[in-house]
């Protein structure tokens, strides 16, 4: 998980590649760890596609567990 902050600035213009290439609307903003879970904030709610994209990176680093990769739906969500 260390790693994975330490070069949070890395997968944030990884991400947002991705994001671009299939075409999204949404931009990762930053990494941040908290209670044991990385946290990707985006400047909007995301698709079903978008959040694919960012799983399966997320899912796809050497030093991520892949069982602890868990994305949350707009349904997950608690808008204030």
């Amino acid at each position: 998980m260390d790693r994975v902050i330490a070069q949070s600035n890395v997968h944030i213009l990884n991400i947002n590649c991705l994001l671009k290439d299939i075409k999204s609307e949404i931009c990762a903003d930053f990494i941040c760890f908290n209670n044991g879970e990385i946290i990707i904030t985006i400047n909007k709610v995301v698709s079903v596609s978008d959040m694919n994209t960012i799983e399966k990176y997320m899912k796809n680093l050497n030093n991520v567990d892949s069982n602890e990769v868990i994305a949350l739906s707009s349904s997950n969500l608690n808008y204030i």
